[in-house]
Order: structure tokens, then C-alpha cells, then sequence
């Protein structure tokens, strides 16, 4: 997350650039030149610039979704700051006290600013600083898009296609966040629940995933997302109100706000953050899905696991329903799977690790990233890259075992010019029309894609240089 800090105090800034990296993407502004000039020297991210004039601050691209920390010595015009950072657009916005008179400075412009969250110094001193700091933010975020979403007749929480359990987990969890119920805030999908497991968790939990249109998005006073960011529909969404996410983030669309942590293994694991920020007692129902989706979504921290994800498995645990969990699991098996597991056994190739296969046409797409992770858990395959075709479509799913070097980057890499591809470390998938495949490597049969994944694969492992290479993923869902 980008953050702006407005900081006089060369202490208090030095302290915030190392609680606050690498978590956040932090810049400071500063009056002073010449301090501005000695952070510079020592590696800090810092511009010089009058913190009470509008243009600083559109100089430094502030947009909405920008974190702004202000720092409150008593020695400036704090109201100035405050007006400067909301006309130039700042929406999420925290006042540091670092004197004596912090809180009393707080209850004087509270009034004039409501929407602004004061933090006191002392309170990042009773515990680890970063933890402290990075639940103040939380906190702060949260009550700010409960406020914007309070005077809303209807929400709508759209759920990617084919919901997975992380999606209608956090769809759960966030109506919660907003204290509404089913008929105040639908949870929606273009395309509805296939997944035999997810299907099972849908019956299981009660949860309702109402088919939307692109017509009937018009009927809500706020549009939410959850697990998904708008640029996956294609642009048939390009403004929303908020976006929570733990996909690689992307451009090209404009929201209110928005909590993308690329870092965490899942989106529930942010809501459950967000739940926990604001006292939000957590159902045993939303618990267990939400307990169920971290599992899911990291594989039982098998892949793509944060600190923070064990700790909100930890919090979850004692709330939700244990014996259900183990129900939606039980679904993972089914013998159309395993129809399509032994057509990869009999047509694929186990080359240096590296395992390939094509199951050609498939009536559903989840039958090929079940594939991809089934052969991951064979002896001596480090590397798996499953192809199929659904609706006219090449659907390529890539799973390794998160040590070496990035799927998403080798799915970018050979897929994104004439489709869209990329995906997390661990796991990745590209979706390419078929006249679009057939252009570029000819018509193939079963044998020649398996053999043109292998080669890709060969390339892209072989490639020195690609190890040391920041991937620029594109968030599609693997």
C-alpha cells in the first residue's frame, strides 16, 4: 500500500520508515531542505515541500486510496494540513500525536475532521511496533468505508466467476464488517458455484450467490468486491466502492477504497484482520468458512502462507465448526476427476521434474487446475503445467512448489500477448482463445502441447536471468 507521511520530526520519520517497510510503500514530505537533503543521503524516500499548500500533495500523486500520516507535534497549524491533504483528494488520512497535547489536539479537530483517525505515539509502544501501527491503520480504514457504505439502501459484494471458497468466505465476512444482512447486501456472481467441494460448502453453510448482470448492477447504491479486482470482467466493471483482494494489484479502474495485500495466502485472512479491528463478533458460520477458505486458499500453508494467515487460522479456529469443514472437504474427490487425473497419467510426460499434460476438451475449468495440483503431490515433480480447453478457450494451470523461481511470471511470460495470464509464486493460470493459440503455435495435437509446455517450462527454468526478475503479474484466478 502507498503512504504518505508528513513529518517534521527526522526521529519520528526514521522510526516510521523502518516500522512501515516493507509493508508499505512509504514517502515522506518534509518543510525543511536540508532535511529533506540529509534522509535523502540515507536512503529515505523524501521530497521537500510546504505540507499546508494543496499543490504538494497533487505533486506527489495523492489519489484516494493513498494512506496519509500526519504528524502532530503542536508546533504547526495542524487544521491547514488537514485541509490541504482533503482538497487535494486524500480520503484515508491519521494523525500522529507525538506530543503531550495529542490528545487534546484530537478531540479540537475531530469535529471538523470526523473522518479522520488520530493515533497516539505512546499507544505503538505497548507492543511490537509494526503490529501495533498496521492494526491502527486497519482500524482506521475500516470505520471509514463502514461510513461511506452506511446510507446505502442496497450493496452488492461481487464475487468472481465461478466463486471458490476464499470468495464467498470473504463475502461473508465483509457483510458482517458492514453489519448487514442478505437482503441489504447480496453477495452476486456473473457465473454461479460448479465446484463440487465449493457446491458442498454452499449447502453445508446456507450461503446464497444471486446470479448478477451487467443490467442489474445498476440497481445497488454501492458496489463492493471481494477476492477479484474489476480488471478481471473485461471492463464490464471499471468504477467500484471498495476492492479486497490478496491478488498482485492492477490498474486501469477507479474505487473509493480499497486493502489489496498481494503478500497474504488469502482474502479471508484480510477480512478476519478487518473483523477483528473493529469488534466485530464473528458467527460460527462465517468462521468456518472463513477457517475453511485460509485452508483452501493456502493449502493447508502449503503455498502462498503469511504470518498473518497463521494467526488468523489461530483466532478462527476455536469459533468455527470443525465437523463441517471436514464434510466440505470430503468433496474433493469425485470420479469425473479422476477420469481427467488418468487421461494426464496416460498422455503426460515427467521431464527433469517437470510434469505436462493436455486433457483436451473439458465441460469444466476446475477439472484442470485439480489436475495440477494432484501431480504436484507426486514424488520428484517440482513442476506441473496442465492444459485444457473450456469454451473455445486454452486454459493453462501452472503449480510448483514455491521455492524457485515464479509461475505467474512464466504464464506472463509466454501467454499474456495473446491472452490473459499471470498468478501468485506457487500457482498461476492463462486463459488464451483458441483462434489466438492456433495463430501463434499452429494447430498442435494432444502430444505437440504437451510438448510446447515442456519446452516453455525448459526455457523458462534454464533462464538465469528470469530468476532475479520482480514478476509483473496479472491477477487472474487460478
Amino acid at each position: 500500500m502507498r503512504c504518505l507521511a508528513v513529518c517534521q520530526d527526522e526521529l519520528v520519520i526514521r522510526m516510521l520508515d523502518e516500522i512501515l517497510l516493507p509493508g508499505y510503500e512509504v514517502e515522506f514530505i518534509v518543510e525543511s531542505r536540508a532535511v529533506a537533503r540529509r534522509l535523502h543521503d540515507a536512503g529515505v524516500n523524501v521530497v521537500a515541500g510546504d505540507p499546508r499548500r494543496t499543490d504538494t500533495y497533487l505533486k506527489a500523486d495523492l489519489s484516494p486510496g493513498t494512506c496519509v500520516i500526519v504528524e502532530d507535534n503542536g508546533r504547526r497549524s495542524l487544521k491547514k494540513i488537514l485541509e490541504a491533504v482533503r482538497d487535494a483528494g486524500g480520503a484515508l488520512v491519521y494523525v500522529l500525536g507525538v506530543g503531550p497535547a495529542a490528545a487534546k489536539h484530537a478531540e479540537e479537530s475531530h469535529t471538523e475532521f470526523p473522518d479522520v483517525a488520530y493515533l497516539a505515539m505512546s499507544e505503538l509502544f505497548g507492543g511490537p511496533l509494526l503490529t501495533e501501527f498496521s492494526r491502527s491503520l486497519t482500524r482506521a480504514r475500516v470505520q471509514q468505508y463502514q461510513r461511506y457504505f452506511s446510507d446505502a439502501d442496497r450493496v452488492l459484494i461481487v464475487l468472481h466467476n465461478d466463486p471458490d471458497p476464499d470468495a464467498m468466505a470473504s463475502g461473508l465476512a465483509l457483510r458482517n464488517v458492514l453489519r448487514r444482512t442478505k437482503a441489504t447486501a447480496i453477495i452476486g456472481a456473473f457465473q454461479g458455484v460448479t465446484r463440487p467441494e465449493n457446491l458442498r460448502m454452499v449447502n453445508l453453510l446456507d450461503i446464497h450467490v444471486e446470479p448478477i448482470t451487467e443490467a442489474s448492477l445498476k440497481e445497488y447504491d454501492r458496489i463492493a468486491m471481494v477476492d477479484v479486482q474489476p480488471h478481471y470482467f473485461g471492463g464490464l466493471i471499471d468504477r467500484v466502492d471498495l476492492v479486497i483482494d490478496h491478488h498482485p494489484e492492477q490498474p486501469g479502474y477507479s474505487v473509493v477504497f480499497k486493502d489489496i495485500r498481494a503478500d497474504y495466502g488469502s482474502t479471508s485472512t484480510i477480512l478476519t484482520e478487518h473483523l477483528r479491528a473493529v469488534d466485530v463478533s464473528i458467527s460460527e458460520r462465517a468462521a468456518t468458512a472463513m477457517l475453511y477458505a485460509i485452508k483452501s486458499d493456502t493449502l493447508f500453508f502449503n503455498r502462498q502462507t503469511n504470518r498473518v494467515d497463521l494467526e488468523a487460522f489461530s483466532y478462527l479456529y476455536p469459533l468455527a465448526d470443525a465437523a463441517l469443514i471436514r464434510k466440505m472437504e470430503g468433496a474433493e474427490i469425485t470420479l469425473d476427476r479422476l477420469d481427467y487425473v488418468m487421461k494426464a497419467h496416460r498422455g503426460g510426460t515427467l521431464v527433469e521434474q517437470v510434469f505436462c499434460a493436455f486433457l483436451g476438451p473439458s465441460p469444466r475449468e476446475d477439472f484442470i487446475p485439480y489436475v495440477a495440483d494432484f501431480f504436484l503431490q507426486l514424488e520428484d515433480v517440482k513442476w506441473t503445467a496442465i492444459a485444457g480447453i473450456v469454451d473455445d478457450s486454452m486454459l493453462i494451470s501452472v503449480r510448483n512448489l514455491g521455492y524457485s523461481k515464479n509461475a505467474g511470471e512464466f504464464v506472463r511470460r509466454f501467454f499474456s500477448d495473446i491472452g490473459c495470464a499471470g498468478g501468485h509464486r506457487a500457482m498461476a493460470k492463462a486463459v488464451v482463445p483458441m483462434r489466438e493459440f492456433r495463430e501463434k503455435f499452429g494447430d498442435l495435437d494432444a502430444a505437440g502441447i504437451t510438448a510446447l509446455l515442456h519446452d516453455f517450462m525448459t526455457q523458462f527454468l534454464h533462464d538465469v536471468g528470469a530468476a532475479e526478475k520482480k514478476p509483473e503479474t496479472a491477477g487472474v484466478k487460478n
